[in-house]
């Protein structure tokens, strides 16, 4: 189109492989988020601006698979999970339910009520699969049962957890965000999230004994 928008066909987003559209769209869109502004963005999405989508998703996609596979450690299954709640975002647009406010938040929350409702179906079956970030390669192959171990003893603990407790951990960890940005993800006080991490901590240290974390 001349003005460098593209169109968006009503309930598209139904009916296409949404990852590859949405890259498409965000073509261009990097320097909207250079300087970013939230009530622009959150505008911009309430009217389906391709070029707010677009970037939306460059911005945030990363974070939020890296929330999933931290939760879920099954990088399949994360990119899937990833690439729903931002199909969801794009519903609730259409609908006009998108976000009036902190998309970080809105984000996040979907995607732990998808994570949730995933290990509701799928949970408590046991997995032999090792996260490769638990691996050393320069361990000795010895080593590699009582890593498996390990991991198979971390995914049933954090599992236990509640949700809101693999939510701050997976903030925490998984993405790395500092108290301050997770106590404004989660809509808390940073004591809040302090008191939260630890008790969940506190939890995984009972079922796998204590467990370090930079």
């Amino acid at each position: 189109m001349a003005d460098g928008k593209a169109a968006w066909p009503e309930n598209d987003i139904l009916k296409v492989n949404t990852q590859p559209l949405i890259q498409i769209y965000s073509r261009g869109a990097v320097p909207l988020m250079l300087n970013y502004d939230e009530q622009q963005v959150l505008d911009g999405l309430r009217s389906l601006d391709s070029q707010v989508i677009g970037a939306i998703y460059d911005k945030y996609f990363p974070d939020v698979y890296r929330y999933v596979r931290y939760r879920l450690r099954d990088e399949t299954v994360a990119e899937d999970i990833a690439s729903d709640v931002f199909v969801r975002l794009l519903q609730a647009a259409q609908g006009r339910r998108s976000p009036r406010s902190n998309l970080k938040a809105w984000l996040f929350a979907t995607a732990s009520h998808i994570v949730t409702d995933h290990i509701r179906r799928t949970y408590r079956r046991p997995t032999d699969v090792l996260p490769e970030d638990l691996l050393d390669p320069s361990s000795a192959p010895g080593d590699e049962f009582d890593r498996r171990e390990l991991s198979r003893k971390f995914q049933t603990a954090f599992g236990k957890l509640t949700s809101e407790q693999q939510h701050v951990l997976s903030l925490r960890f998984g993405d790395g965000y500092s108290l301050e940005e997770t106590a404004t993800v989660m809509k808390k006080k940073v004591n809040a999230v302090k008191a939260l991490q630890f008790r969940a901590l506190a939890a995984l240290q009972r079922t796998i004994g204590e467990v370090s974390y930079e």
